[in-house]
């Protein structure tokens, strides 16, 4: 097993992060789009909307975490969506993803979080099983709901 490094992602990480973010978004059945994919992590960075954690080896960007900021009301406090977790498929089993869980947790905890959440798709029963390893539980209390932007035009109907 090869070392690799983790390390807080910049702007001038972008092209590296791009081929993984395509396949990340492929991976959930969306087409593959590059320069959709350029445009909206450069607007993430830009705005400084999200933070993303990279990892590398020989010199090739092998997986990344991005989290979004968000506060809870109940707790009065901050806490982070763990959005996005990707690793190359040639780079699996290594331990990357945990890594990058762990750089995502230091930073949030650093800056007072009380907890990350995350989503996964039902049938992700690989990333479930690593989420148990890491210590995160399911929600067995709240369920989650969508509501698509072009639902509220018939709301107000």
């Amino acid at each position: 097993m090869k070392p690799f490094a983790v390390r807080q992602a910049t702007l001038s990480d972008l092209e590296a992060l791009i081929p993984l973010f395509d396949s990340y978004r492929r991976f959930y059945g969306k087409p593959s789009d590059p320069n959709a994919a350029k445009s909206f992590l450069r607007d993430r960075f830009e705005h400084g909307e999200s933070v993303l954690f990279l990892a590398e080896q020989d010199n090739r960007t092998t997986g990344f975490v991005q989290l979004y900021p968000s506060f809870s009301s109940v707790s009065l406090a901050r806490t982070f969506i763990l959005n996005d977790l990707f690793v190359d498929a040639g780079f699996r089993r290594q331990g990357i993803a945990g890594r990058l869980i762990a750089a995502a947790v230091e930073y949030a905890a650093s800056l007072g979080a009380v907890r990350l959440t995350l989503s996964t798709a039902v049938i992700n029963t690989e990333a479930q099983g690593l989420y148990r390893t890491t210590g995160w539980t399911r929600d067995e209390q709240f369920y989650v709901y969508h509501l698509p932007i072009p639902a509220i035009e018939l709301l107000s109907e």
